[in-house]
């Protein structure tokens, strides 16, 4: 199973073009291989507050979008271990606390997390595929 960064979610329901041959290939495997793909909570709150701010505009309205990503992905919740993980990245990964929590929920669930964030990637302290 992967774990996908929020803006790999939008990528495959809008503009698979941007997301790289190799990840193509993993997010093909981990489906083939029966494993899935996962998102992390926090990413159905983002979304929603991405819509709101209007920095995305999704077709259909938010509330079905995130209906077919709940009926698309595993929802790995919060919960205390993530919770704490989040809070122990180094000062090189990215201060966002939403880009925290997804990490830390790769990290607590052994998951590789699919991201194009070159910060998230550089600070090595959550296995990437990209």
């Amino acid at each position: 199973m992967l774990l996908l960064d929020t803006q790999i979610v939008l990528w495959l329901a809008a503009d698979t073009d941007k997301i790289s041959p190799k990840t193509k290939r993993a997010l093909g495997e981990a489906r083939t291989a029966g494993e899935g793909l996962a998102i992390a909570g926090v990413t159905l709150w983002e979304l929603a507050m991405l819509a709101a701010k209007g920095r995305i505009i999704l077709n259909p309205p938010i509330e079905i979008f995130l209906e077919k990503v709940e009926a698309t992905y595993h929802i790995l919740p919060m919960d205390r271990r993530v919770a704490v993980r989040a809070m122990q990245f180094s000062e090189a990964y990215p201060n966002d606390p939403a880009d925290r929590q997804i990490g830390a929920t790769a990290v607590v669930h052994g998951l590789s997390l699919v991201t194009a964030d070159a910060k998230i990637r550089r600070s090595a302290e959550v296995p990437c595929v990209w």
